[in-house]
């Protein structure tokens, strides 16, 4: 079934690699919300049980406020990455490029 579905979809399935590598590691890379749910399964996942709510709360705001840290970093390469970005897309970046 998994295979039909690739065979089926390949082209919508190979436009991904039709980008540059940097183009790619952005489009993978960014999906922030799933990052943070992933970080936050992983810290609830190995503590036992929450003797409230309060305190399962309390965690989720400690680790928001650590994961939060890395949203405030600057992207490596970007200057290459937007210069990409504007080639493959010039008709759609022409008022966000400087």
């Amino acid at each position: 079934m998994v295979v039909n579905s690739w065979i089926n979809n390949w082209d919508e399935l190979s436009a991904y690699f039709e980008y540059s590598e940097p183009i790619r590691r952005i489009i993978y890379t960014t999906n922030t919300i799933e990052s943070f749910n992933r970080q936050i399964r992983k810290i609830t996942k190995t503590k036992g049980g929450f003797s409230s709510d309060e305190s399962l709360t309390k965690l989720v705001f400690l680790a928001y406020r650590d994961i939060s840290v890395k949203w405030q970093k600057s992207i490596s390469n970007w200057a290459e990455i937007i210069s990409q970005f504007s080639i493959v897309f010039k008709d759609r970046l022409s008022g966000y490029i400087r």
